[in-house]
């Protein structure tokens, strides 16, 4: 799971980061939406809409997929943003069966 300081504390943050940021990678499985963070540090979200997976149980398995992704990919990539609000935003349930490693460098690749 990703820490805790890697992570958005309240909805505000969220919906900001939705009306001021730009999408920076769109897919038909997932969007990157961006924006400057004044506070000089990194901030992730992964929204996994209803209309995607109706159950909650798949929706978590999805998040926490590419929440790890996440986190492996801000552990050992060196060349990775150190500032910045990133919501990934899920468009197709396909995530939940993809193999992690592509999962991985999708992250990666959408990263640079």
């Amino acid at each position: 799971m990703l820490s805790k300081k890697y992570r958005f504390h309240s909805r505000g943050g969220v919906n900001y980061t939705y009306k001021k940021g730009r999408p920076v990678f769109s897919s038909k499985e997932l969007t990157i939406i961006y924006n400057e963070n004044p506070k000089k540090f990194l901030r992730f979200a992964v929204v996994v809409p209803k209309k995607v997976q109706k159950l909650a149980v798949n929706r978590n398995k999805i998040r926490r997929r590419l929440y790890e992704a996440i986190r492996l990919e801000i552990k050992e990539n060196p060349f990775f943003p150190k500032s910045g609000d990133f919501i990934f935003l899920i468009r197709s349930d396909s995530l939940m069966k993809t193999d992690f490693s592509y999962l991985r460098a999708l992250v990666s690749s959408m990263i640079k």
